[in-house]
């Protein structure tokens, strides 16, 4: 599932383009998750709450009050350098500066909905490419798209009414899943993750100190480290480290 945010002070071209989203959706069977926004402000301000961000951020640049590249910069100024950015406007002079956000496209209106949809779906096909960088989580009935480099930790959950219950800890939220401990493990042993107790995997990007037998993660989630683990795990993050320094990743 991918999230997108459709940002313009229009209530008509906010329809029209989540309208061309939802027919993308069908035509092509991805599953969106579609928030409107009526101005830059709004935009900003659910960004600055730290709520789930988006995947795709489409913005009308001429908005009254704050215009969407002033929007999609301070976006960028909080360390959201993932999004992808699609913006509309009636104008080209803002091409150039557009730039500046790091934007995936650049179109003028009127956007025909085919034009839109074939660059939605690219981006659809560029995240896809990298997919060595996400995983895809099952929670509940939704399909959620999870980038490694936000993955904290994850937990097997006790539950009386799921089997071999998940918990993900992200930078962001907390997610329900399904799953087998071992099986994420040897999946994601080369992009910086290690097994350090019978039910617990960590992401050694998010390892802030170690503590006898705990390590403290950089959301301050003090984890267990299995006894039988103990110098396995603190051999294994300090060649992480070296590594990091030297400038090469670890695997």
């Amino acid at each position: 599932m991918y999230r997108v945010a459709i940002c313009d002070d229009e209530v008509n071209q906010r329809e029209r383009i989540r309208n061309a989203v939802i027919a993308l959706s069908m035509k092509a069977n991805i599953e969106f998750e579609i928030e409107l926004f009526s101005s830059g402000e709004q935009l900003v301000a659910y960004y600055e709450r730290r709520e789930t961000p988006f995947h795709l951020l489409i913005l009308d640049i001429e908005m009254g009050g704050m215009n969407g590249i002033e929007a999609a910069r301070r976006i960028r100024a909080l360390n959201d350098l993932d999004v992808q950015i699609i913006f509309l406007t009636s104008y080209p002079d803002y091409m150039m500066e557009s730039f500046d956000v790091l934007t995936f496209h650049y179109l003028i209106k009127p956007v025909p909905p085919s034009v839109l949809e074939e660059k939605i779906l690219k981006l659809c096909q560029y995240v896809q490419a990298m997919d060595k960088k996400f995983m895809i989580v099952k929670s509940g009935y939704e399909d959620i798209v999870i980038k490694y480099d936000e993955l904290i930790s994850i937990e097997a959950a006790k539950s009386l009414t799921i089997k071999s219950k998940l918990r993900f800890t992200t930078l962001h939220r907390l997610y329900d899943g399904k799953g087998i401990i071992a099986d994420y493990a040897e999946a994601l042993k080369d992009h910086n993750f290690l097994q350090i107790h019978r039910s617990i995997i960590i992401n050694l990007l998010h390892v802030r100190k170690f503590a006898g037998g705990v390590v403290q993660m950089t959301n301050g989630l003090d984890l267990p480290i299995g006894r039988s683990k103990v110098k396995e795990v603190k051999d294994t993050y300090t060649k992480f480290m070296i590594k990091r320094v030297d400038g090469d990743e670890f695997g």
